[in-house]
């Protein structure tokens, strides 16, 4: 399908909320702004929990990562920002004492480390970190790192081919918009806030769902592409403030947000979808500066009609 361009280009939303995750399916950090790279924002699921096998753990199956708090240094957000030997990432959760992780590059690797369909090779944090996640998830863990040095991980090709992501499940970056969340809040007994579905960019003014159908956006003048709408899994239905699980909002959000309801005319396949995967158009130019913050504008380049064509 190609993209309707809109003859004015306009306003259609704003940033409101900008979020990064360093340790993938722990608590997000809230910013002012936030630094652009090919993989997402900086620090953004840096650091992934394995198991025993070196399976990467999720609150799919770990729902108590959510109580997991990150803090990185105050000034590590800054795009031209360099650790030193004293800089550290600080990690806490309920009734365990506060876990160090230095940002200096670790020397160890840790092989046959894996994230859904991707497998290969990874800095591993030492036995400090590991005994710390092992004694709070019950069970052997290990805290590795993305080794960007010698590790790529492709996104899908079939829908962004040459974009990569680190330890994200797909995509380099996720939208959402408070429309939707409003409108599924409306529907719901209980509201849920937006940690719940773990967005990077939270944007605010639009139509509900009007992100299921932007192909293509600037923000800050830098380009973003819509690839694919986000399927959601369980995590949307686990409180990120106790770690517990419930029914919602997939169940509510199943009567009108699934694939049956969005797409009757191809196959059903079970899907849920909330949020749209994004990936940076530009980020193979030069230059510094590359940053987004609270306030910028979403001005829609490119976008559908239905949401019917949607990539999923």
């Amino acid at each position: 399908m190609e993209n309707a361009l809109s003859p004015a280009s306009e306003v259609a939303a704003r940033v409101s909320s900008l979020f990064v995750y360093p340790i993938k399916s722990c608590r997000g950090i809230s910013l002012s702004q936030a630094a652009l790279t090919p993989t997402g924002f900086l620090w953004d699921r840096n650091w992934l929990i394995v198991n025993d096998k070196g399976r990467g753990l999720t609150q799919r199956v770990e729902p108590k990562l959510a109580l997991i708090e990150v803090e990185m240094p105050k000034h590590a957000f800054a795009e031209d920002w360099e650790p030193n030997k004293s800089s550290n990432m600080v990690v806490r959760a309920p009734g365990m004492d506060a876990l160090k992780v230095s940002l200096a590059k670790p020397d160890k690797i840790a092989d046959g480390v894996s994230v859904w369909e991707w497998s290969g090779s990874a800095l591993d944090e030492g036995e400090e970190a590991s005994q710390w996640f092992t004694n709070f998830v019950g069970k052997p863990c290990r805290l590795v790192r993305f080794d960007s040095a010698s590790e790529t991980r492709p996104v899908d090709p079939n829908y962004a081919p040459g974009h990569i992501a680190k330890f994200s499940d797909m995509y380099p970056f996720l939208l959402a918009s408070q429309g939707s969340l409003d409108s599924l809040n409306k529907l719901l007994k209980e509201p849920v806030p937006i940690n719940r579905f773990r967005p990077n960019i939270f944007v605010d003014g639009c139509e509900p769902f009007a992100e299921d159908l932007w192909t293509e956006i600037l923000i800050n003048d830098f380009t973003f592409h819509g690839v694919k709408l986000c399927s959601r899994c369980k995590v949307p239905t686990i409180s990120q403030e106790t770690g517990i699980g419930g029914q919602e909002p997939i169940e509510t959000l199943r009567n009108f947000r699934s694939d049956k309801v969005l797409q009757p005319k191809r196959k059903p396949q079970g899907k849920i979808y909330f949020g749209q995967n994004m990936v940076w158009k530009d980020r193979l130019g030069d230059g510094i500066g590359k940053t987004i913050e609270i306030g910028d504008s979403i001005v829609v380049l490119g976008k559908l009609s239905s949401p019917a064509e949607a990539a999923t």
